[in-house]
């Protein structure tokens, strides 16, 4: 296989496969001396869950669950 231009190489079908590897995966290159390895990265959260997760209990409107859906729902 050849390095393209921009430093590109594909990863062939069958190693796709045995790594379980889809469109859109993160992988790392971890290098040991002159071998580089291809590795699957660690799933990380999204973004929005980190920051749902740092709000998680910090609301604090005064308000009971059936007042707040209340008020979502234009109920008097």
């Amino acid at each position: 296989m050849k390095l393209r231009a921009k430093g590109q190489v594909t990863i062939p079908t069958d190693v796709r496969e045995h790594l379980g590897l889809h469109e859109g995966d993160e992988v790392e290159f971890v290098i040991r001396g002159n071998v580089v390895q291809l590795i699957r990265a660690p799933q990380r959260r999204s973004h929005g869950r980190q920051v749902a997760s740092r709000l998680r209990g910090r609301g604090s409107s005064g308000m009971s669950t059936d007042e707040i859906m209340g008020l979502l729902r234009g109920e008097d």
